[in-house]
């Protein structure tokens, strides 16, 4: 049994507790009760129940501690410096058209860096954690990113911009650049996901624009502790200003980024 910090201990508690409401919403999606929160981006009741199992488990283990929380916004702790950034369902559209790919993801932020993170998918019960400096894991086996160099034998993974989100020209132009020249490109839905898969070798690579913080800051901490490199698209380290992701191992990133920074203008 590999040791963690309370951190991880506490995370793995609150998805655990979460996770079995989660996964009994889903066997009655059409039950669910469901309001719009902006033209294709829904929020389920089963998102908010899940944030609010979270945030009890969270608050109670660190009571002084900031919440930057997808459904709830943001809250400032007494310890001005220590926050967890939570999204309770990412993969919510999956999730409500019965898809079975979507996962709850946490990660605890001290002193303006992400030292703890966790992504946690209720239906397989798997837990991807990392500590920084101690290497990112799934359950109690060691992760690494996929050891792929060439761009031909990769599998990719992206986010398709959706109505009233992200640029879809640009998006355009950048699988026109990337689908010639990789294996394949899979588009599943839920960022954090995604991000664990490449830290788990599962995907060779990343990319993707629009995301929020709760949906990248556990996973970017996954992959670098895997081995692997994370950037924004013009090769940075501002992928939550910019709300843009190129990642994959040392290679297949820069490889990954050129194509993608290639399509960009200006």
């Amino acid at each position: 049994m590999v040791a963690h910090s309370s951190l991880i201990t506490v995370m793995e508690k609150a998805v655990r507790k979460a996770a079995p409401k989660l996964r009994r919403d889903f066997g009655e999606v059409d039950a669910l009760q469901v309001s719009r929160k902006g033209p294709a981006d829904f929020v389920s009741n089963a998102d908010r129940q899940a944030e609010q199992t979270i945030v009890e488990v969270l608050s109670h283990a660190r009571p002084d501690w900031g919440l930057t929380l997808e459904e709830g916004g943001e809250s400032t702790g007494a310890d001005v410096n220590s926050r967890w950034i939570v999204d309770p369902l990412d993969g919510t559209t999956n999730f409500l058209h019965g898809m079975p790919h979507f996962a709850i993801s946490i990660a605890a932020e001290v002193n303006g860096e992400v030292v703890a993170g966790l992504v946690h998918q209720p239906l397989t019960g798997e837990s991807f954690w990392a500590e920084k400096g101690r290497g990112a894991w799934l359950s109690d086996r060691r992760l690494r990113v996929s050891a792929r160099r060439e761009l031909a034998d990769c599998v990719m993974a992206t986010g398709i911009p959706f109505r009233g989100h992200g640029d879809a020209p640009l998006f355009s132009r950048q699988l026109a650049a990337v689908m010639p020249e990789v294996a394949g490109v899979r588009r599943f839905g839920a960022a954090a996901l995604d991000l664990a898969w490449v830290a788990a070798g599962r995907f060779d690579g990343f990319w993707e624009a629009g995301l929020s913080e709760w949906d990248v800051a556990a996973g970017i901490l996954l992959v670098k502790e895997a081995g692997g490199f994370v950037s924004d698209y013009r090769g940075g380290e501002a992928m939550v200003a910019r709300r843009e992701v190129v990642a994959g191992n040392g290679q297949v990133q820069a490889r990954l980024h050129k194509l993608v920074s290639g399509t960009l203008k200006g």
